[in-house]
């Protein structure tokens, strides 16, 4: 009687899945493409398909073919793409064998790439040219013979192909171009001058064994690296040494120069950043930065740090409050003055001012308050001072400033004695919105807060009347406030 032996526990065998998934939708789909377009079926189109192949595989899969020229736009292939499938190897090391011969020769380009293809010797280490010699002298004499014989098997698939090198390259960088043409996007420099880990060209980071005999390399070609869960950086576990002139032409197409100008931190960065990839090259401040570019980077960090950056004055403050509140009142076509509303209409009341920005100094030379102007609505702006003044003319012929606070009703801070005989709370916004009186003893401290003065002279007046009368004897404390002056003037020492 026989057994099976489940080596893994009842919950772990709960979430397996019934049968194991199909090839196609876990592997690199870019061989498969290119055999496809060798058949006149690009992605498959015609055939009948066991399994459908994963869309964005797919797409990365023909991606990646039309970078390397192998099919055109409109995924049919392009003669380069015939001999690349001839070689009978992954697309990219066939790319590398192709274009790694004019610069290595055939012999060395098919010994790196049948290296690469089959991983083998991989147990000496993360030295790819170390481990070459170590094939070449039969250190294990298995895996030697087995890429003696995938090396041959490459020669089959690129007769005809040059065979002598353009150069001299010694075997180490030379293991370094067949790896970089099959991997750009892998090629990789040191962070650090005492560094163990590397900036790829495609945004990875990638770190070598303390002890690698790799370490005291600038640039590598990486054949072979892979992360763990939850770190940062790969680990390299396969690489050749390469130097930076090497790696600009095998990724030439990664190499760009821009103008970066951004905003950081409450000033203006202007740099010419030359680099491969992720890797960057060269980078160097600006001399003369693009007017439209810095004006961009002043809207992303306003919209980013918020109007702050900007300098308020009172009169812009108090414009903004009025504003505010014509909208909380009145509605349209007032317009929304609050953080979100001015971020997202920046160009339209601030866009003349951010035109003769060139730098963050010249944010505390803008004239706020004329530009949040720009917003009143016409013709509804030629009545803004009489819905929302400034100012209110008192009994005792005093103009006192209105305090506005957004959509609260506006505050008039005056002295008791300025307002004898006003019998009517004064309103604004059309009358909709009475005005709240802070009435002020002789010391301008609050005596009475009221929208309705006529209920303050009989109810309120006469408890503050005897409560102050004798404190400020030279100021009016009339009986009757209602026919008595107004004024703001005291009475002459006796």
């Amino acid at each position: 009687k026989r057994q099976v032996y489940r080596c893994w526990s009842a919950t772990d065998h709960s979430h397996l899945d019934d049968h194991p998934a199909p090839e196609i939708a876990i592997a690199d789909l870019a061989g498969f493409a290119l055999d496809l377009a060798a058949w006149g079926a690009p992605a498959g189109d015609g055939l009948t398909l066991l399994e459908a192949p994963p869309a964005v595989a797919m797409n990365a899969a023909t991606e990646l073919l039309r970078r390397l020229d192998a099919i055109d736009d409109n995924g049919r292939i392009t003669a380069r793409g015939r001999r690349m499938a001839a070689v009978g190897a992954h697309p990219r090391f066939a790319r590398a064998l192709l274009d790694g011969t004019p610069r290595v020769g055939a012999d060395r380009a098919r010994e790196v790439v049948a290296m690469l293809s089959d991983d083998s010797g991989r147990d000496f280490g993360d030295d790819l040219p170390a481990r070459w010699r170590a094939l070449r002298r039969g250190d294990d004499r298995a895996a030697s013979a087995r890429w003696r014989e995938e090396t041959k098997r490459l020669g089959r698939g690129t007769t005809g192909a040059p065979g002598r090198a353009m150069r001299v390259v010694p075997d180490d960088l030379a293991a370094g171009i067949v790896v970089g043409l099959a991997y750009p996007d892998r090629i990789a420099r040191v962070r650090g001058a005492d560094s163990a880990t590397y900036q790829m060209a495609g945004g990875t980071g990638a770190a070598l064994d303390p002890q690698s005999p790799l370490r005291t390399t600038a640039w590598l070609a990486i054949a072979v690296a892979d992360r763990a869960p939850g770190r940062a950086d790969a680990r390299i576990r396969s690489a050749a040494p390469i130097d930076e002139q090497t790696a600009r032409d095998l990724a030439g197409d990664l190499v760009s120069t821009t103008d970066q100008i951004r905003w950081d931190d409450g000033r203006i960065v202007t740099r010419r950043v030359e680099a491969l990839g992720a890797i960057v090259l060269n980078d160097v401040p600006l001399a003369k930065p693009d007017p439209l570019l810095v004006q961009a980077a002043v809207r992303d960090g306003i919209r980013r740090s918020g109007l702050s950056v900007l300098r308020w004055s009172e009169a812009a403050l108090a414009l903004r409050e009025r504003l505010a509140f014509c909208h909380a009142h009145l509605g349209a076509p007032w317009p929304a003055v609050d953080d979100d509303a001015l971020l997202a209409d920046l160009d339209d009341w601030l866009g003349t001012e951010l035109g003769s920005v060139r730098g963050a100094r010249d944010l505390a030379h803008i004239d706020v308050a004329s530009a949040l102007r720009r917003l009143l609505p016409w013709p509804a702006a030629a009545r803004f001072g009489e819905l929302a003044p400034e100012r209110l003319h008192v009994p005792s012929g005093s103009d006192i400033r209105l305090t506005y606070d957004g959509v609260e009703p506006p505050v008039l801070a005056v002295k008791l004695q300025e307002v004898f005989g006003w019998t009517v709370t004064p309103t604004v916004a059309d009358g909709r919105v009475p005005v709240v009186l802070h009435l002020l003893s002789p010391a301008r401290r609050p005596v009475a807060i009221t929208s309705d003065l006529a209920s303050f002279w009989k109810q309120g007046y006469p408890q503050v009347r005897a409560d102050l009368r004798a404190r400020y004897p030279r100021h009016p404390w009339p009986e009757d406030p209602l026919t008595a002056v107004p004024t703001k003037r005291v009475k002459p020492r006796q």
